[in-house]
């Protein structure tokens, strides 16, 4: 069973950057899109940014301007970089990666960012 591993998330202060990654731990067949989706205590689980097959990019309102999302297509590895962090990105950001035989989820990791 193939994983994402995701790495990079931990407390910064607000301003500041963070970049996370999210690799398999194996190879993923016919991979369509790659995105980020983040979770915030209390809340619902929601899109940050995706980069599908292309390079073509969508973000979340909230994040324009600040996030970059990023793909290594021949290691199948997806980056965000975060800007200007603000306390309200505070949550836990988890890797998603569709696929033709389904989809995959990382195991999350927590970005803190304090005021």
């Amino acid at each position: 069973q193939v994983q994402l591993v995701e790495s990079g998330g931990g407390l910064v202060q607000a301003g500041g950057s963070l970049r996370l990654s999210c690799a398999p731990s194996g190879s993923i067949f016919g991979v369509a899109a790659m995105a980020w989706y983040r979770q915030a205590p209390g809340k619902q689980r929601e899109l940050v940014a995706n980069i599908v097959n292309g390079g073509s990019t969508n973000y979340a309102d909230s994040v324009k301007g600040r996030f970059t999302i990023s793909r290594d297509n021949a290691k199948n590895t997806v980056y965000l970089q975060m800007n200007s962090l603000r306390p309200e990105d505070t949550a836990v950001y988890y890797c998603n990666v569709l696929a033709l035989r389904g989809t995959y989820w990382g195991q999350g990791t927590q970005v803190t960012v304090s005021s």
